[in-house]
C-alpha cells in the first residue's frame, strides 16, 4: 500500500471551509442546539444569526457529529487515499476524541485518530504541521506520535464577556456568577493542555486584556521565546470589538502578522458573545488570513 494521507478535523479548530478546501483538508461541522433543535453554521444560519438567539436568551448548546457522519466521511474519503489522519478537538474539552477512536478501530489501522489536546487556533496549528509532516514522507501514526509529544506546547488565554453560560455548564455556580455580574467581574479562562482553569477574575474587560496581554507577554519571553513560535488572537460575536483587540496586541508585541481568528459557534455557545482570546503555539507553514 503507498502512503498517501489526508487530514480530517473539525470547525472548532477555527478553520473555515474554504481554507480547508485549498489546503486540501476535509473538515467536519459540528452541530449546535437552540431550543432542542439541532444546527450547523453556514447551513441553516449564518454566525450573526447565533448571536442574536443568544441575545434573545434562547437554550444553547453543543453535541458531537453523530458516527453516521464521521464513518460516511471516512468511507468516502478511503476510495482515494491510503490513510486518514483524523484530528479533533482536545478530549480534555469534548468526547470527540474518544469516539473517533472507538470508531476506527474497525478500519485496520487506516483511520489514525489524533489527542494533542489541542483547540481553536492552536488545534488548526496542528492541522498544518500535519501536512508538512505529510510532505516528509511520514507514515499517519509517525505523524500521530510526532504530534502527541508536544500536546503541552501551547497555551491560549481567553476573557470571557458573559458568566451566563459558564454558569449554565457548571463551570461557576451561580451565586459566583451573580458576585461577578455585580461588580463588573470578567474571568480570564487558562487553557494549557489538557487543563482548563481560571486564570484571574478582574473587574471590566479593559483589565482583562491588560492581565492577557502581560502573562503572555511573560509567557513569550520564558517558555515560548524564540522564532519557532507565534501569537494569534480569537473572538466570539463582536468584530469590532475584535479589531480592536488584534490591534491592541500588534502593537503591544510590535507584530503586524499576528492574526484573528473567529471562534465557531460550537465554542461561543459556551463562551457567550464578547469573548476575546490571545494563544501562543509553533508557528503554521501557512499564516492566518486576516479578517480585515
Amino acid at each position: 500500500m503507498s502512503n498517501k494521507i489526508i487530514v480530517v478535523t473539525d470547525v472548532n479548530s477555527s478553520m473555515t471551509f474554504a481554507e480547508a478546501e485549498e489546503i486540501g483538508v476535509r473538515l467536519i461541522n459540528m452541530p449546535f442546539i437552540i431550543d432542542g433543535v439541532e444546527y450547523f453554521e453556514g447551513k441553516d444560519f449564518s454566525y450573526e444569526e447565533f448571536f442574536k438567539f443568544l441575545d434573545e436568551k434562547r437554550d444553547v448548546s453543543t453535541s458531537q457529529p453523530s458516527p453516521s457522519t464521521i464513518l460516511d466521511t471516512w468511507d468516502e474519503l478511503l476510495e482515494e487515499y491510503d490513510y486518514i489522519l483524523h484530528i479533533p478537538m482536545s478530549s480534555a474539552l469534548s468526547g470527540a476524541v474518544q469516539t473517533a477512536k472507538g470508531l476506527a478501530q474497525d478500519y485496520d489501522g487506516r483511520v489514525v485518530v489524533v489527542d494533542n489536546k489541542r483547540i481553536s487556533v492552536t488545534q488548526r496549528a496542528t492541522v498544518y504541521k500535519a501536512l508538512d509532516l505529510i510532505e516528509q514522507g511520514l507514515s499517519a501514526q509517525e505523524i500521530c506520535d510526532e504530534l502527541e509529544k508536544t500536546w503541552d506546547d501551547n497555551s491560549i488565554y481567553i476573557a470571557v464577556d458573559t458568566l451566563d453560560l459558564l454558569k449554565k455548564g457548571g463551570r461557576v455556580t451561580p451565586a459566583a456568577a451573580s458576585i461577578a455580574t455585580a461588580l463588573n467581574l470578567k474571568p480570564v479562562l487558562q487553557i494549557q493542555g489538557d487543563k482548563l482553569d481560571s486564570f484571574a477574575n478582574v473587574r471590566g474587560m479593559k483589565k482583562a486584556k491588560r492581565t492577557m496581554l502581560e502573562i503572555m507577554k511573560k509567557e513569550r519571553e520564558t517558555t515560548y521565546a524564540g522564532d519557532k513560535y507565534e501569537i494569534h488572537t480569537a473572538y466570539s460575536g463582536d468584530l469590532e470589538a475584535a479589531k480592536e483587540w488584534v490591534m491592541q496586541v500588534r502593537e503591544y508585541f510590535g507584530d503586524e502578522s499576528i492574526g484573528l481568528s473567529r471562534l465557531p459557534i460550537s465554542i461561543s455557545c459556551h463562551v457567550g458573545a464578547g469573548a476575546l482570546g490571545i494563544a501562543i503555539c509553533e508557528k503554521a507553514s501557512k499564516p492566518v488570513k486576516p479578517l480585515f
